[in-house]
């Protein structure tokens, strides 16, 4: 409370519990296990996303009337907020492909968005700022440097995005020495940087570090990313129905 940092902690509480609950529920549906059921109302299902898109409104524009008023009801606002956005976020897929692909393999999409919100929430309860962000001392230099630093470590982690390094750009915003070799080295062979800069097709294709950024896929990244589903279907449920725009989730 010292901290001011309340109210975030309450959210990131409430994104993880609500998570864990609603991977929990939506998992006995499929398995038909008990009275768990979607949410329907006649024949149109009510996607979990929809009471999450209401809470979010709900926490988002109480926290902002009573923010000054109490700590204490800033900080259930806050968590009110967290309940809707690990809903919405736990049908991240759904939004991104306007399609029902919550058990297919893109679905994974939904997890990744989870996890992401919930690291970048740890870090900011650790004290980190985003970017290196820090108060300028008042100075017309001090300003200068604070804004350079900024906007070095913003075009840093864009690139380092562009490579298809999203773990690395996302935890570099607030760790930014992780965003030097981040942006420095190869692309991945997927990644929008690769797509337009040396793959077949491009305007300056480069065989070679197509098939060197395919081999480090392959060898390093690989075994990473296996595991790294491993522990999302052990969390989340497994995504083992095939990519299709057709048939319902469950």
């Amino acid at each position: 409370m010292d901290t001011g940092r309340l109210p975030l902690f309450c959210f990131f509480v409430a994104l993880i519990a609500t998570f864990v609950f609603t991977r929990i529920n939506v998992r006995l549906i499929r398995a038909k296990i008990g009275w768990f059921r979607n949410v329907s109302v006649g024949e149109m299902h009510i996607h979990h996303v929809v009471f999450g898109v209401v809470l979010t409104m709900l926490g988002g524009v109480s926290g902002l009337v009573v923010s000054s008023v109490s700590q204490g009801w800033y900080a259930l606002t806050a968590a009110v907020f967290g309940v809707g956005a690990a809903l919405v976020l736990d049908e991240f897929a759904l939004i991104l492909h306007l399609h029902d692909v919550y058990w297919e393999e893109e679905g994974r999409t939904s997890v990744d968005a989870v996890f992401i919100a919930i690291a970048i929430t740890a870090l900011l309860l650790l004290g980190l700022r985003p970017l290196g962000w820090e108060s300028p001392d008042g100075t017309a230099q001090g300003v200068w440097v604070a804004t350079s630093f900024i906007v070095v470590n913003l075009v840093l982690a864009v690139v380092t995005l562009l490579k298809g390094k999203i773990w690395t750009g996302m935890v570099g915003l607030f760790v930014p020495l992780l965003l030097i070799p981040g942006a420095l080295r190869l692309a991945r062979p997927g990644s929008p940087w690769a797509h337009w800069f040396f793959a077949p097709g491009s305007r300056h294709p480069q065989p070679r570090k197509m098939t060197r950024a395919q081999r480090r896929e392959e060898r390093w990244r690989r075994p990473v990313i296996r595991v790294k589903i491993a522990f999302q279907e052990f969390v989340s449920g497994r995504h083992d129905l095939p990519s299709t725009r057709l048939g319902p989730r469950r």
